[in-house]
């Protein structure tokens, strides 16, 4: 804000100048001190460029695509700049008549040059210094890059070789550095993400360590007795003190002038305060807003250690990747897994929560597998175990925990899981769960879950070169890190299927995964009619309607409303017999006695479809009844009990009833809609006679 002020100043200075007229104008006043930022504030999102669906156009906002839009700053001038990563490896800018402009990059590679002559390799954090120069933490390169104001690119530091190593300019190693800060004074803060460090350039392009050792960890300290963890974002606040996104261990850490390292809040043996705190900016008056890794929101951290979620808290963004602070307070917001560029503005007083459109389209292409499977033969047949939307329990007993997120394929334990499609790391922290059931790795849209990465079943490394085994001082495998930028191709191995028997594929970010079963597998097919085995109608109280006369069922009109709960289940062919796989899509019709849809039922009331999850955790409650799931310990068969009252679809989600009362009494029939991927539809027992009291 301060330069800010400075720039309006010189430049009232200078236009004064240039029209003669500075010795007889009054003497300007000062600038007025900034205004201390509002805290708990909410945020409209509105759009400002992408439409969800990845590519490389550029142009009017809504009409550019992005490939992986990152880092972002502001300058003094209103223009924005987007490091855009993934396939397109550039840097943009959006002038102020809200056109997307290349200024340096469009092509992988590592190369010094003017505009599109340069190369970068997954570009990620961004900084302005107070020339206009811009900094860019060019992570797959493990190098600094500078652009100018024309989009000159030069080397600052590093040699597109990972490594740890202090030294001038491409002499000094980094190991996929993503954030970068720079001061008044040019000195350059990166934060070494793999390296788990805060290094310092010089403006002479001397490279040393400001923080950090020789492996993750959390310690506050001085220099290299301190530990960070995954750092990823570092922003410098006016009295000089960098602030670091210290992703893994939950925290905000802040370093003084001289190293000093203190957690400022969060770490990983707190309350959790912050999950994956992934991006960061600061205010003059010591506000900080963060992009969460673990939620998808934005957070506003008070100076006295207050979180409030600004946005993405009712409905998650998919990667807020990059966040810039704009002079009136509101921020600019990178949804790298969304492909957009959002404002996020104080939403008015009294207004409602609404604006445009988050989270990566429907339309998104799907990744080009070309009918592979994630086991070999990948072009032939493997037992499908699970698809998406399935009720999901725990092991302690909960049978309605969560929905299944993706596509389950039958394997034997310690088999090598394959990629199925070409793809390029994108998250900062690709793999989790080390040794842990629900161990995986994320490789741009897809997630390969239920293995031991890059690890053959002796633990032996599959890939040293893109699987970087990393040991704690005892001598223990402490995590698998894959770095963001690293690239598979279709066929590498992945690791090797550990004691679930089976690869889960997920498809699409968190909260906005969508069904794999899209993808198209060689050799699968399914001829299966699902199968309806009951319909009920469940009263306001959750009890079954259970009075029957001349086998129609008894309905008060008016107890309230009804729930509609639908017991039904799929196979695919080859499948083993008992294994029974949820559906696909169902809804519902009502129709009078002689079998003529009411009004309003014209149609099937499709209100349960997975094509695409919802983000909250409470859908599987509303998508399934009680006695859904694996009910009774060491059962083989899952219960799938819809409830078809209830909106489970299109990532949204709704709780519903059935309102009889306004109906005459009389005979009617409910007739259900179940149907699979494939296109198949149950035709027996689908329907239910009812008589209205």
């Amino acid at each position: 804000m301060a330069r800010k002020h400075w720039a309006m100043a010189v430049a009232g200075l200078t236009a004064a100048v240039l029209t003669g007229s500075f010795l007889w104008r009054p003497k300007a006043p000062l600038p007025p001190a900034p205004a201390a930022t509002p805290l708990g504030w909410r945020a409209q999102v509105e759009l400002l460029g992408g439409d969800g669906v990845a590519g490389d156009a550029v142009g009017p906002g809504p009409r550019s695509r992005f490939s992986d839009p990152w880092g972002v700053a502001l300058d003094a001038g209103g223009t924005l700049y987007v490091a855009d990563a993934g396939d397109n490896n550039r840097i943009l800018r959006r002038w102020l008549d809200g056109d997307f402009r290349l200024l340096a990059g469009g092509r992988e590679g590592f190369a010094d040059g003017l505009g599109g002559a340069a190369a970068f390799n997954t570009p990620s954090g961004i900084a302005l210094d107070r020339h206009g120069n811009l900094y860019v933490a060019d992570t797959g390169n493990h190098a600094i890059r500078k652009v100018t104001p024309r989009g000159e690119v030069t080397t600052l530091a590093g040699g597109g070789v990972p490594g740890f190593a202090d030294g001038n300019g491409r002499d000094a190693r980094f190991n996929g550095p993503m954030g970068v800060a720079v001061d008044d004074a040019g000195r350059v803060y990166v934060a070494d993400t793999w390296n788990d460090r805060i290094r310092a350039i010089e403006p002479d392009g001397r490279v040393w360590t400001l923080a950090g050792g020789d492996r993750p960890g959390w310690a506050d300290g001085q220099g290299d007795q301190a530990r960070f963890d995954t750092p990823t974002d570092l922003k410098l606040a006016a009295d000089g003190t960098l602030w670091v996104a210290d992703m893994n261990n939950d925290a905000l850490r802040t370093l003084t002038p001289a190293g000093a390292v203190t957690t400022r809040i969060g770490g990983p043996w707190s309350a959790r305060a912050l999950r994956g705190p992934m991006t960061l900016a600061l205010t003059h008056d010591g506000v900080a807003y963060v992009g969460e890794r673990g939620t998808g929101r934005v957070l506003q951290v008070s100076p006295a250690g207050h979180v409030v979620a600004v946005a993405g808290d009712t409905q998650r963004f998919a990667r807020a990747a990059g966040v810039a602070l704009a002079p009136d307070g509101s921020l600019l917001l990178a949804d790298a897994d969304a492909y957009r560029i959002h404002h996020l503005r104080p939403l008015p007083m009294g207004a409602e929560e609404g604006g445009a459109a988050v989270g990566p389209s429907i339309d998104n292409p799907l990744p080009r597998n070309e009918g592979r499977w994630p086991l070999a033969p990948q072009r032939g047949w493997h037992e499908v175990v699970g698809t998406l939307g399935e009720v999901r329990g725990t092991f302690s007993g909960e049978s309605r925990h969560h929905l299944h997120s993706g596509f389950d394929v039958r394997g034997d334990v310690g088999q090598t899981v394959l990629a199925i499609a070409a793809a390029k790391v994108g998250s900062p922290a690709a793999t989790w769960n080390l040794g842990g059931q629900a161990e995986g790795l994320s490789l741009d849209m897809l997630d390969y879950i239920h293995m031991k990465v890059g690890r053959d079943p002796a633990n032996r490394p599959l890939d040293p070169a893109r699987f970087q085994l990393v040991y704690d001082e005892a001598g223990q495998l402490e995590r698998v890190s894959v770095r963001r930028g690293t690239r598979f191709n279709p066929g590498d191995a992945l690791g090797s299927i550990n004691n679930q028997a089976h690869v889960h594929l997920a498809m699409g970010p968190s909260g906005y995964e969508r069904n794999a079963v899209r993808l198209g597998f060689a050799n699968y097919a399914d001829h299966f009619v699902p199968r309806i085995d009951d319909i009920a109608l469940l009263d306001a109280g959750g009890q079954r309607l259970r009075e029957h006369r001349d086998g129609r069922l008894m309905v008060p009109r008016d107890g309230g409303g009804l729930q509609l709960v639908v017991e039904a289940w799929d196979q695919v062919d080859g499948n083993l017999p008992r294994r029974r796989l949820g559906l696909y899509a169902l809804g519902y019709q009502i129709l009078d006695a002689a079998g003529r849809p009411l009004p309003g039922y014209e149609q099937p009331r499709m209100n349960i479809e997975f094509n695409r999850m919802p983000p909250q955790r409470e859908a599987v409650k509303l998508a399934y009844a009680e006695d859904s799931g694996i009910t009774v310990h060491g059962s083989r068969r899952t219960r799938f009990r819809y409830v078809l009252t209830n909106t489970v679809r299109d990532g949204r989600l709704a709780a519903g009833s059935l309102d009889v009362s306004e109906l005459p009494a009389g005979d009617y029939v409910i007739r259900i809609t179940a149907k699979d991927h494939s296109g198949n539809a149950a035709t027996e027992r689908r329907e239910l006679g009812i008589t209205l009291l």
